[in-house]
Parts: C-alpha cells; sequence; structure tokens
C-alpha cells in the first residue's frame, strides 16, 4: 500500500476526521467532536489517508490497573475495504498495545458491521460476550485473542 498514510489527529480537523469514519460505521453510537477530544487524551487514536483520501481510523484502549487488556478497533470506510488498509490499521493497534505491554487483546464490533466481525474472526478473535448499551437495539460483541 504505497500511498497509505496513518498519523495521529494532530487537530481539531483529523479529529473531526477520525469522527467521521467512527460516525459512519457506528451509527448507533455518535460522537461529537467533545467527544473525540476526550477520547483522544484517554486512547491512541490514528486516521489512515490513501493519497490524501480519508479512508479509515483506529483506537487503541490502553490497558489498566483493573483491566489488563488493551483494545484495538480498526476501522474501515466501505468503498476502501479489502485493500490492506483494516490490516495495516490492526497491526500498527497491535504494537502499540504490545507498547503499553497488555496482558491481552481484545477488540469490540457492532453486530451490525458484518465486516468487521468476519476480520476479527479472520484475525483469531473470539468472541467473548454481546450486550445492547442502554437506549441502543443493535448488540456489541467483545473478542478477544486466546
Amino acid at each position: 500500500m504505497v500511498d497509505l498514510r496513518i498519523v495521529r489527529p494532530e487537530d481539531d480537523a483529523m479529529l473531526e476526521q477520525w469522527r467521521f469514519v467512527h460516525n459512519t460505521i457506528i451509527p448507533t453510537h455518535l460522537l461529537t467532536l467533545d467527544d473525540v477530544r476526550d477520547r483522544s487524551k484517554r486512547h491512541h487514536l490514528e486516521v489512515a489517508y490513501l493519497g490524501e483520501v480519508l479512508v479509515g481510523c483506529s483506537t487503541v484502549r490502553p490497558p489498566a490497573e483493573d483491566a489488563p487488556a488493551a483494545t484495538v478497533i480498526a476501522r474501515v470506510l466501505a468503498d476502501h475495504r479489502r485493500q490492506g488498509i483494516g490490516e495495516a490499521l490492526y497491526l500498527r493497534g497491535l504494537a502499540r498495545a504490545r507498547e503499553l505491554d497488555a496482558e491481552a487483546i481484545e477488540t469490540v464490533v457492532l453486530s451490525s458491521n458484518e465486516d468487521g466481525l468476519l476480520f476479527a474472526l479472520k484475525h483469531g478473535f473470539v468472541e467473548t460476550e454481546r450486550y445492547v448499551l442502554p437506549g441502543e437495539t443493535i448488540p456489541w460483541i467483545d473478542l478477544r485473542l486466546p
């Protein structure tokens, strides 16, 4: 993937692009720019571009003392899937989680995101839980690498 560029958001414009990808792929849990600003302080966020075109984003939630697993999430806009972008985002996220000394690696997928679920299963993740958040109707799926 010659022109793929993955970077941390440097300003509100880039955080807004991260938000756009998130909200497009997860329409049941829309975030505001303030939500994303807050997440960028707690999590490792990245935005992916193919040339100058926005194609995806990722999140790595670091492990915590009471939850020693890191959560790695790669999101790719539908028109850009099956080109290796998700793989690149996932591998970067996995490396970041390992740098943070995560004892385990998890991910979470909205059940309606069939491509995302297939991607996680293909990469060895195993489903651990399904649940519906208050006010939502579509289940989330937690998965973990064995």
